[in-house]
């Protein structure tokens, strides 16, 4: 069984540790540029200052799939709280088996960011591993499109 859970990143950040580098394997661009080496002072930081919402997924209790966002007053609109998607992820293995596992996990993260007083969520998803048709059976509607240029050594 596959089951959702807000859990403290500090607690379980070994064990999502363990899942970072296949995730940056699977979805980052430019690896051969950006090594991974994620600031996890600053998400702690952000947890501890109630910013950040981690909710995970488990299938018998083994972590297969994540949510990290971030959670603030929007920038331009003071009387909103938005969460803005950080990154999620779930086991490719796990998703193809149960494709209705995103679903579950983004059904969790958006009952947690309501019961946080949020009032939008914004979430993304990369264009060489499209997410999208997850987005819109969910509800959400397109609002920007990204552009990325590397311009580094």
């Amino acid at each position: 069984m596959i089951t959702t859970a807000v859990e403290s990143f500090e607690e379980g950040l070994e064990e999502l540790k363990v899942l970072l580098p296949v995730y940056y394997k699977e979805l980052a661009l430019n690896q051969d540029k950006v090594p991974l080496r994620p600031q996890f002072d600053q998400y702690i930081h952000l947890e501890n200052s109630g910013a950040l919402l981690y909710v995970t997924l488990r299938q018998e209790g083994k972590l297969i799939g994540y949510f990290i966002g971030f959670i603030r007053n929007h920038m331009h609109y003071d009387t909103m709280k938005v969460c803005m998607m950080d990154i999620f992820y779930v086991d490719p293995e796990k998703r193809e088996k149960n494709p209705r596992a995103g679903v579950k996990l983004f059904r969790a993260v958006e009952v947690e960011a309501k019961r946080r007083g949020v009032h939008n969520i914004v979430v993304g998803s990369k264009v060489h591993k499209d997410a999208s048709a997850l987005f819109k059976y969910l509800g959400y509607s397109p609002i920007e499109t990204f552009h990325s240029k590397w311009i580094g050594d």
